[in-house]
């Protein structure tokens, strides 16, 4: 946290003084927010498997800005555990779903992760927060490039964007340690099958809003063949293709 020097007083010093009540409004509403993920999360820890989440993954949701990532007009309500329109029919993921989906990931400080769907650009953050580099892909490309001017502007050298349709993945850039996709696909897409590290991991919501959505989690295991595991229903916007 930067330290401000409180003057005496005049406009300059009032000026300092709300900027950092501000700073320490909005530190304390992330906490309440990771606080609240927190709970949720363990409450539904028997069904996910996740009895307690990583430490590290809580601590990259105090650290990442989500109300930069969120247009103006619901941006005050960037710390509401739930998921919000940020334009293009698309949504910014609820707090909680971004951890869940993170901490199943099991990333390490090394790893190569590519992400399907940038978005707003927050879920790309918190990898970045937590692992070597991200790869991330955002078909809408006004989202694309917000996200990515953004993302560059908070610092995150980590992260290479790509407009683009992302069911094909990023193939020169393969294999990955864990792939994680933010919309909805019918069936996981064997491209990203094809370019998940052995020992790596994939997380996706798969299924169509009409019949229903899962978040799958499917590990590659050292000899190429794939292991499933069913999480719990979710609900995601579906994932865009290019026609």
């Amino acid at each position: 946290m930067i330290t401000r020097r409180t003057l005496l007083a005049g406009g300059a010093g009032s000026s300092l003084c709300a900027g950092a009540q501000a700073g320490d409004a909005l530190t304390a509403e992330r906490e309440r927010l990771v606080a609240e993920v927190e709970r949720d999360l363990t409450d539904i820890g028997s069904l996910t498997g996740r009895p307690t989440l990583d430490p590290r993954v809580l601590d990259a949701l105090r650290k990442v800005p989500r109300h930069r990532f969120m247009p103006v007009s619901v941006a005050h309500r960037a710390h509401e555990n739930r998921a919000l329109p940020i334009g293009h029919d698309q949504t910014i993921s609820q707090p909680s779903v971004v951890a869940l989906m993170t901490d199943l990931l099991d990333t390490r400080p090394g790893d190569r992760v590519l992400e399907i769907g940038t978005g707003s650009g927050y879920q790309a953050a918190v990898l970045a927060e937590l692992v070597e580099r991200v790869y991330t892909i955002e078909i809408v490309r006004p989202l694309g490039e917000r996200a990515a001017v953004l993302l560059k502007a908070l610092g995150y050298d980590n992260i290479e964007t790509r407009i683009g349709d992302g069911y094909r993945g990023w193939p020169e850039a393969a294999p990955f340690d864990a792939i994680i996709v933010t919309a909805a696909p019918e069936q996981m897409p064997q491209p990203l099958i094809d370019q998940l590290a052995r020992g790596g991991q994939l997380i996706a919501p798969v299924g169509s809003q009409a019949d229903g959505q899962e978040l799958l989690l499917m590990r590659k295991g050292g000899d190429g063949q794939t292991v499933t595991r069913n999480v719990l229903a979710v609900r995601f916007v579906p994932l865009t293709r290019e026609r």
